[in-house]
């Protein structure tokens, strides 16, 4: 199996110039299926050291952007920060009007983030679907009136119909995210256009606090099935990602059978997925979601900042043929063309 898999990764280099890309832009009689297609995306976006403001990161063509959010039980805000405890650390603007962008204040809250997203979003209506990947770096304080309801009216009182909710891929037809992905009932990319996803995972100071065990992931996922039981499904404005790379599917060992139809979107380090030969064809058969984070650590590794044009369309045809939706790294300094390829899903 390792040998069979390494000779499809030489031919998929060698490959990768002729591979169909979908380049923005270009026309396309078919517009494929969302769930269909691999495309790039950049770690912590949110960085000022990667981009002096968060709209350049929009700007990138990257399908995917993340954001570090920490719950502020103190001041009942969303502080955005890799590391910083105590404040906002990141390049969004005191900025909510197209005019005001590139220019203003930076190192401000999610709300302001948010109100970036929304500016944007004025200036590029048509722009490719764009995920956000949200790390609650410390998972929700419910209590403390920061838990997943709270979260959901931010993100509504933002951007409204501009974002892709778990209700819309319902459809007012399937009875769980589960059966809606396995139906292929994800829209095309054409019919994406102009919308946001939120993909929310647990956070690294979350995962290592020993007195917490009700981490975002399965948080969330109660929030959405006791929501869709409640006839309020439409709601909810995110969808929870089962983080790490395990063979086979992952929710059967992690949550109980009553939340597991409620998660679609799986996260988890390219290189462990890949070189260890796991079967990630169980993603793309379902119309699942798949996030390969650490693209460029997958063998023979490359840059993770400065690839060369070529080296990341090697390695988005490499891992779009291993089932991928979505290949992170922290290219940020590649253009708009490169990032924003995209890819036949394998």
């Amino acid at each position: 199996m390792r040998v069979v898999r390494s000779a499809r990764r030489s031919v998929a280099l060698l490959g990768a110039a002729v591979m169909m890309l979908l380049i923005p832009g270009q026309a396309d009689a078919a517009s494929p299926s969302f769930a269909h297609t691999t495309a790039i995306g950049t770690h912590n976006a949110y960085e000022k050291s990667k981009y002096t403001y968060l709209a350049q990161a929009l700007d990138s063509g990257a399908s995917l952007l993340e954001l570090d959010v920490y719950v502020d039980s103190l001041s009942h805000r969303w502080r955005v920060s890799h590391s910083n405890l105590f404040g906002n650390d990141n390049n969004c603007e005191h900025a909510n009007t197209p005019d005001q962008l590139y220019s203003q204040r930076r190192n401000q809250d999610l709300g302001s983030c948010l109100d970036n997203i929304a500016a944007w979003n004025q200036l590029h209506p048509e722009h490719a679907p764009i995920v956000f990947k949200v790390e609650m770096k410390v998972g929700f304080n419910d209590r403390g009136g920061l838990g997943p309801d709270e979260l959901d009216r931010l993100i509504a009182s933002k951007l409204g119909s501009s974002v892709y909710k778990p209700s819309d891929l319902l459809g007012g037809k399937y009875t769980s995210l589960d059966a809606a992905a396995k139906a292929d009932a994800w829209p095309s990319r054409d019919a994406l256009k102009g919308k946001f996803l939120f993909e929310l995972i647990p956070g690294t100071v979350e995962q290592a606090n020993p007195f917490d065990h009700y981490w975002t992931d399965e948080e969330y996922g109660d929030h959405l099935r006791d929501l869709y039981a409640a006839g309020e499904i439409s709601s909810a404005e995110a969808f929870p990602a089962v983080l790490g790379a395990e063979n086979g599917d992952p929710r059967v060992s992690r949550y109980d059978a009553s939340i597991r139809p409620w998660f679609v979107f799986f996260d988890g380090n390219a290189a462990t997925y890949v070189d260890n030969g796991y079967a990630t064809s169980f993603y793309s058969v379902n119309h699942y979601i798949l996030i390969m984070t650490g693209a460029d650590g997958v063998s023979p590794a490359i840059s993770s900042t400065a690839p060369t044009d070529a080296q990341v369309a090697a390695r988005l045809s490499l891992l779009a043929a291993d089932h991928a939706s979505i290949i992170t790294s922290d290219w940020s300094a590649k253009s708009a063309p490169v990032l924003g390829s995209v890819a036949t899903r394998g």
